[in-house]
């Protein structure tokens, strides 16, 4: 190929750069800086093409260029690894070009790269960790992968194939279905949403969503509701649960998917997770963490759902940042043991996280020690052998770019890719050992506990008969998938229960001037009753729960949010059904108005009638791949749905003709703009719902008439506007640029780290909610268990991996069997010749046979052992000093603000960031000593250029303990 030579000149130097002239150069190129880089243009066909320039000395450059009719980015860092093709566009699509740094290493690694004209430097680039770890080196899995090497060498290619890779969207009655190895004894895996409960099935029970549990604040309930969820989906056939979720972390409070996780802080997210899975996987069910990482908003997410646009978002996370706030809470999952982590849709650093080797064969196998398999999200793939390389583990649900296409990245084409040498045999061995050992470990093997015969229910129809494989045009017969197996608990144990006090203890008091609790006891004097108006859509059923699609509307009383991570509704008991029916109609005159409009004269008249106004609001968001009301997966805006601010203030101005009290109740799936009536005089109570499932009007009355005392926490800040959470927290609605590029500058500063940072007061501080009793903190007592030292222990050695032959079997034993019939757009691992299977140029990645160290700060599940040794110890005593018997939550922050770094590198650090909870149950009068347990991690930051936790030794670190961020009583130092 020939080079177009081009002299440029920038800050009055001269360089001379060579291209292809089938590059158009941008007209703006930026230079900045020293560095000699070597400059590889890719124009890939089939993968197999590649030209490489002369080298050229520039001074850091940064370009836009157009390829074709695609912006792609030319970009460098300055470290010790070069650029790989996982960088960027893949080269299976045609057109890409990377640079790779030469010369010395620099100490601290610069990420750049620019976009346009006006953009910001942002990071970019993730670097190439090859080969994948193998699975089965930690020891609590030893067993497991034991039992598993001797399962997957009775298993001919073919099996081994079917077993990671999904036959097809619809083409099986779980939303996941992988194929069978019959003939080893392995069955087809059935792998279900989601993280609130069983989606698509009958007699469940639809719990709380994860940001409402978050709400809590109370460990034993986050377990409990894990462990009845697993019962629900061990009950209906599932095998893989897909939940809990800590992706969407909540970096922006409008992004879609935030009530799916537990809260805006990686602490929070991280223990509710590891609670929730240890309840999951007591009963035998795989637990699923996601989404792996950075999926922080909907707009963009996957290619083609937002503007068409052809290509996904590229998130791009520093390496501190990852660590500190977006992996922490998958790194406590991984600890307890968690089965499978399912990665997500976007780009990460420019390579789409599904195929990023530095995620998941670096970070997540490597330094994190994870033993279980990486399942793509639905059709999150974009790759067959660079994502096998890199370290996916399963396809799913197994087409290739859009589901239901048939034309899968693995299947056949894995079973090729062995054949021609693109994927080598051990990857493949690998893959499916870490799918059978976490079979193993959670005692699927065993028939009497976990039934082989796959779902009980379909998720595709409900009726009692219908096919196999709906996805597939082809002609089938009707057989029974739907069986109506009770699966909600009975009796003391029914899951109701669970549902309703997680509801009620995540329901959050944000305000109130004295009027609740409401006395359901009240005496009629002169036999007047006392009149409570009911006001606003979200107090009453609507149209029923399950009336949207995957609950794609905001009517009716708002239960959960949107999208795959719903469920249908057994019931959803609504508030003003619940207030009607406790209380007495001879004590109580209850009028409901279901309605969000007030013009009418009939409902001033109404307003007029009433001694107590409860006005009930909502905002509702979800997945991307519905849009309610101009609303794509993230809400538009901050502010109350369906007229809600307006109504609220238009309650509190006429209730009682204006002498009447308001009690306002919002159900949000995350943060809303309150300012506009959160001071108004006659808004005596504010309460925030949350999400609260099948029980909502149960747990609220139960809250509201004083038989459960709240205790919930924000699991958030609430801000005055959206501007107080920063650049950061906006959601990329648009985008020109063919790879949306959204760089997490703000780094951990996110939510209550951004509010204190610039000392913005919020409306509402994260950790925050009033009781109807108060608390003494007193005592606080610092115990130094283990001495400070700046670095963990070595890595231990780990346990030695399964191997495997690594002979190909013949060829010919992969073939489809004489007579198959086929069924389309089912995905099969036979190929149909011998002649499917072509000479492999496809050339792998730069850095792929280097030698890889070991991270320093792994070495077994969750990292290194060291990490998670108890260091300091934390007691506080805490007093009920009020007149009813309530629940308190004590929080307990960490300060490095006066530690002394002995490194000349300048250490940034929040002011504080919440280490630990703890939730306890107080009569009035009754004190109770409570304990905290902090790490090493838990003290430590993470250096970038050791590549380890280090923990301050010199000055102190400052131990806070109070009710919320904002209300810290006590503190001491270790």
């Amino acid at each position: 190929m020939k080079y177009k030579e081009e002299i440029l000149e920038a800050e009055g130097q001269v360089y001379s750069v060579k291209w292809s002239p089938s590059l158009k150069k941008h007209e703006d190129c930026l230079l900045i800086g020293d560095l000699e880089l070597d400059a590889e243009i890719w124009l890939n066909k089939n993968r197999t093409s590649t030209t490489k320039s002369k080298s050229i000395i520039v001074k850091t450059v940064m370009l836009l260029l157009s390829l074709g009719l695609s912006i792609f980015i030319l970009r460098n860092i300055v470290s010790s690894t070069v650029l790989s093709w996982e960088s960027g566009i893949n080269p299976s699509y045609n057109k890409s070009l990377r640079l790779s740094p030469l010369g010395k290493r620099e100490t601290s690694p610069k990420w750049i790269n620019i976009f346009e004209k006006t953009s910001d430097i942002t990071y970019g680039l993730s670097p190439p960790w090859y080969p994948t770890p193998k699975g089965g080196t930690t020891s609590k899995w030893t067993e497991s992968y034991k039992k598993a090497q001797k399962l997957v060498n009775q298993m001919s290619l073919t099996e081994k194939v079917n077993i990671t890779t999904g036959t097809g969207w619809q083409m099986g009655l779980a939303v996941g279905n992988t194929g069978p190895a019959i003939h080893a004894g392995f069955p087809s895996l059935a792998l279900q949403d989601g993280p609130l409960g069983i989606r698509f099935s009958d007699n469940i029970t639809a719990f709380p969503a994860g940001i409402t549990t978050g709400a809590t604040w109370n460990k034993q309930l986050m377990y409990a509701r894990g462990k009845a969820m697993g019962k629900e989906a061990r009950m209906k056939g599932v095998n893989v649960l897909l939940g809990p979720c800590v992706g969407p972390l909540g970096r922006m409070p409008a992004g879609g998917r935030n009530w799916e996780g537990f809260g805006a802080d990686p602490v929070l997210q991280g223990i509710a997770a590891a609670e929730t899975i240890r309840g999951i996987q007591e009963e035998g069910v795989m637990a699923t963490v996601k989404h792996f990482v950075g999926n922080e908003q909907e707009h963009y997410r996957q290619r083609f759902e937002t503007h068409n646009n052809e290509y996904a978002l590229s998130v791009n996370i520093d390496d501190r940042t990852l660590h500190e706030l977006y992996g922490w809470p998958f790194q406590n999952t991984i600890k307890v043991g968690v089965a499978s982590v399912m990665c997500s849709y976007q780009m990460v650093n420019n390579s789409y996280a599904c195929q990023n080797s530095k995620l998941i064969n670096g970070y997540l196998k490597d330094e994190l020690g994870f033993s279980g398999f990486v399942q793509s999200d639905w059709a999150a793939q974009d790759s067959g052998v660079a994502s096998a390389l890199a370290g996916l583990d399963m396809s799913m649900p197994g087409d290739g770019l859009r589901m239901g296409d048939g034309k899968p990245f693995w299947g056949q084409e894995l079973t090729k890719s062995i054949f021609n040498g693109s994927v080598p045999i051990e990857r493949l061995n690998d893959m499916v050992t870490r799918v059978v050992a976490a079979w193993y470990q959670l005692g699927q093997d065993d028939r009497a506990k976990f039934d082989r015969n796959g779902p009980n229910f379909s998720s595709w129809t409900k009726n009692r008969t219908g096919v196999l494989h709906p996805g597939s045009p082809d002609d089938q017969p009707k057989v029974v998938v739907n069986q109506y197996i009770e699966a909600q608990g009975s009796g003391n144990e029914t899951h109701s229960t669970i549902a309703r006090q997680v509801a009620a203890e995540g329901t959050v008091l944000l305000k109130n001037s004295g009027i609740l609790p409401l006395n359901p006891n009240y005496s009629p004097e002169n036999n007047i009753k006392l009149r409570i108006g009911i006001f606003g859509e979200d107090s009453s059923s609507g149209k029923g729960p399950n009336f949207c699609e995957d609950r794609g509307c905001n009517q009716g009383t708002l239960g959960s949010g949107w999208g795959s991570g719903s469920v249908e509704f057994p019931y959803l008991i609504s508030p003003a059904d619940a207030l009607k029916k406790a209380l007495d109609k001879d004590k109580f005159n209850i009028t409901v108005f279901p309605n969000n409009t007030l013009s009418s004269n009939t409902t001033t008249s109404i307003l007029k009638d009433q001694d107590i106004c409860i006005v009930f609001a909502s905002a509702d968001s979800g997945e991307g791949y519905i849009t309610y009301n101009g609303n794509t997966g993230d809400r538009n805006n901050l502010f109350l749905q369906n007229g809600g601010d307006e109504l609220i203030k238009g309650v509190a101005n006429s209730c009682g003709d204006s002498n009447g009290d308001t009690i306002v109740v919002i159900h949000s799936v995350g943060p809303v703009i309150m300012e506009s009536f959160v001071h108004h005089s006659n808004i005596k109570a504010i309460i925030w719902a949350n999400l609260p499932g099948q029980e909502s009007g149960n747990a609220l009355t139960d809250v509201l008439l004083g038989k459960v005392n709240p205790s919930g926490k924000l699991p958030y800040s609430i801000g005055k506007s959206l501007e107080d959470y920063g650049p950061g927290a906006k959601v990329l609605y648009n985008s020109s640029l063919t790879v949306p590029q959204l760089t997490f500058e703000e780094g951990l500063y996110i939510d209550y780290r951004h509010f204190e940072r610039y000392d913005i007061k919020p409306t509402y501080p994260f950790g925050f909610g009033l009781s109807y009793t108060k608390f003494e903190y007193n005592n606080l007592v610092v115990t130094k268990v283990l001495e400070k030292s700046e670095l963990p222990s070595p890595r231990p050695a780990g346990v030695n991996p399964p191997t495997y032959p690594s002979t190909i079997p013949d060829i010919r034993e992969s073939l489809f069997p004489t007579g198959f019939r086929k069924l389309k757009k089912y995905i099969y691992p036979y190929i149909s010749n011998i002649t499917d299977v072509k000479e492999s140029h496809y050339p792998y990645p730069d850095g792929y046979y280097d030698e890889q160290s070991p991270s320093p700060a792994g070495g077994d599940e969750g990292g290194n052992p060291d990490l998670w040794n108890i260091y300091a110890s934390v007691s506080v005593e805490i007093t009920n000093i009020g007149h009813v018997a309530g629940k308190e939550v004590a929080q307990l922050y960490v300060s490095f603000e006066d530690v002394e770094i002995n490194d000349s590198e300048d250490i940034d650090f929040p002011i504080k960031v919440l280490r630990q909870f703890e939730k306890v149950d107080l009569d009035v009068g009754e004190t109770k000593t409570i304990q905290f347990h902090l790490t090493r991690r838990d003290l430590s930051y993470w250096d970038v250029i050791k590549q380890n936790w280090v923990m301050p030794t010199g000055g102190c670190i400052t131990l806070l303990v109070g009710a919320s961020s904002q209300d810290l009583r006590l503190s001491g130092y270790y």
